[in-house]
């Protein structure tokens, strides 16, 4: 049996020493190093079947001289891992042609699995890489739950794969339209966004199509529609659910052929678009009751992108605060940093607008600070009487979480409690650690589960027992 070579590339001792043991007790021979020029002068002794390799190293960027890697060892597979979870991290590997991206803290056996699958594949040759344009990046959020989404992201800047973004309003399904279309071959085309909501249904195939002169009371001239304003770039169909059945049937036409006609018009024009489509509507229900096609479902939801709701990462909060701050700076109002206290008392607030309320906020209080700095006092002047954990009537996260939910959810039948388990976990755990003040041991006890149980449940929630017990 041939034994595989593995590289590894790591500075946090305690991580390289979890890593090796794992790979060598599956029979890998494995060498570590933890500093870019220790990786170079050890590619130029040997050769390594595959290579896993840590963002910030102790001499520099791991990234940043992928190059060299590549000239060394052009058809070894590189797995990345990183603890600077961001959105331009992930796209950073996926331009590097990592084999895999695993931000921190991962799953050691997916990243044992992800080994082994790069160590057995056939070696590919690298491609060259178009480098990512410069700018901002529309994401921001360093969160588990975002870090999903920043994978799905990479996997589909490099294909045509037509996207469906799922997710509540407010959470900025626009924006990872917009990632898509920014980081990927069609950046140098246009994005066309439309919104199925805000278009009189009697108009929408007319504003996405086209049409003739003539075609209808007060079409006094030619219109080209968003498919050909779109072509060569991507067209972004926000609200997709609010679409008429008349004008599903001409999309899902228009999909399948890669041809649009406009209205009242006979010539077929052919049209190089790429289709991202948003909902948040859960189309399911809606396929069963006939209102939504069940072939162009299947057709825009090839690759499926759920974008969590602001109470899903309130770790990202803070981020989110002082980048909406930058933004407050640029659109003329003053600058201001934001207190840790600040930061806080905005990831207690219930966000039911999800990031687009936020951003109201910040401005706001970018507008009213009389200080450099906003101070919790400011944030609690700011908001609505429901910031912390608690609501109007005294209700605590929990609580405030089952009544929102029994007014607002209509559960389709067989995900009842499923939905629930997912609404109210986190918030329980929560309220169990308050009232425990940050205790798990007492935490677990009052929920009636095993302290290790509950360990693991805080860790995949990302719910820090420490908040709990200082703010008592």
């Amino acid at each position: 049996m041939t034994t595989h070579s593995v590289l590894l590339v790591e500075d946090d001792r305690g991580i390289a020493t979890v890593i090796t043991e794992a790979l060598r007790e599956e029979g890998y021979e494995v060498t570590s190093c933890s500093r870019v020029s220790e990786r170079d002068r050890l590619l130029s002794e040997r050769s390594f079947d595959v290579m896993l390799t840590d963002v910030m190293l102790e001499d520099g960027d791991g990234l940043d001289a992928i190059e060299t890697v590549r000239a060394a060892a052009p058809d070894m597979p590189i797995i990345v891992l990183s603890a600077q979870n961001t959105l331009d991290t992930a796209v950073r590997a996926s331009d590097s042609e990592a084999f895999e991206y695993f931000p921190k803290p991962f799953d050691l056996d997916e990243l044992s699995q992800a080994v082994r699958q790069a160590a057995a594949r056939s070696p590919r040759k690298a491609e060259t890489q178009d480098e990512v344009e410069g700018g901002q990046l529309p994401l921001i959020g360093r969160s588990r739950a975002m870090q999903d989404v920043y994978r799905m992201i990479t996997r589909v800047l490099r294909n045509d794969l037509t996207v469906l973004v799922t997710g509540e309003s407010g959470t900025g399904k626009e924006l990872v339209a917009e990632a898509i279309h920014q980081l990927g071959s069609r950046r140098t085309g246009p994005f066309v966004a439309v919104n199925m909501a805000a278009i009189p249904h009697d108009l929408l195939e007319s504003e996405l199509f086209g049409h003739e002169r003539g075609a209808f009371t007060g079409a006094h001239a030619q219109q080209i529609g968003k498919f050909e304003q779109a072509n060569g770039g991507t067209l972004f169909l926000d609200e997709i659910g609010d679409m008429p059945a008349e004008a599903q049937t001409r999309l899902l036409r228009a999909l399948q052929s890669g041809r649009i006609r406009r209205v009242g018009g006979r010539q077929e024009i052919a049209v190089d678009v790429r289709i991202v489509a948003a909902t948040n509507r859960n189309l399911e229900p809606m396929i069963a009751d006939g209102r939504f096609r069940e072939d162009l479902y299947y057709r825009l939801n090839v690759v499926p992108i759920h974008l969590p709701p602001l109470r899903e990462r309130s770790q990202d909060i803070g981020d989110l605060s002082r980048h909406f701050l930058s933004q407050a700076v640029d659109e003329g109002l003053p600058r201001h940093t934001l207190s840790d206290e600040a930061a806080l008392a905005l990831e207690s607030h219930v966000w039911r607008g999800n990031v687009r309320e936020l951003r109201n906020v910040v401005f706001r209080l970018a507008l009213l600070a009389r200080d450099s700095q906003i101070d919790a006092q400011t944030v609690a002047d700011v908001l609505p009487s429901n910031a912390g954990n608690a609501n109007d009537d005294g209700r605590d996260g929990f609580e405030a979480a089952l009544s929102d939910w029994l007014d607002h959810e209509r559960p389709s039948a067989g995900t009842l409690y499923h939905g629930a388990l997912a609404a109210f976990e986190k918030p329980l755990f929560e309220h169990a650690l308050r009232e425990t003040d940050g205790n798990q041991l007492r935490a677990a006890q009052l929920l009636g589960i095993n302290r290790n149980t509950l360990r693991k449940r805080l860790s995949d929630l990302e719910i820090e027992p420490e908040r709990f017990a200082r703010r008592r």
